[in-house]
């Protein structure tokens, strides 16, 4: 639901928004890709992840509405991922 509601997320920000682990979160993020419900944009040596775009409507039907039951139970993440010192622009280097 963060990277639906961001657009798209790297590994390090992903891992202070759940404060997780990044094999932890590498490792879902795999599983996520592997069934083409993400899709990943490299930057250099840094992967932007996102919500496929190629996802069929019923798809996105379903992932939209989760993220409006889920949006109070992640505001949490939402404010670590808003309080993050070196958070990357899109275009420069991450973290």
């Amino acid at each position: 639901m963060l990277i639906q509601q961001e657009g798209e997320l790297c590994v390090c920000e992903l891992m202070e928004a759940l404060q997780v682990s990044q094999p932890k979160i590498s490792r879902h993020l795999a599983q996520l890709r592997k069934f083409n419900l993400l899709s990943d944009r490299r930057q250099g040596q840094w992967v932007f992840y996102r919500i496929n775009p190629s996802l069929p409507s019923w798809a996105t039907d379903i992932l939209n509405t989760a993220g409006a039951v889920q949006s109070p139970l992640i505001k949490e993440s939402l404010n670590n991922l808003s309080l993050m010192r070196s958070r990357p622009e899109r275009d420069q280097a991450c973290c």
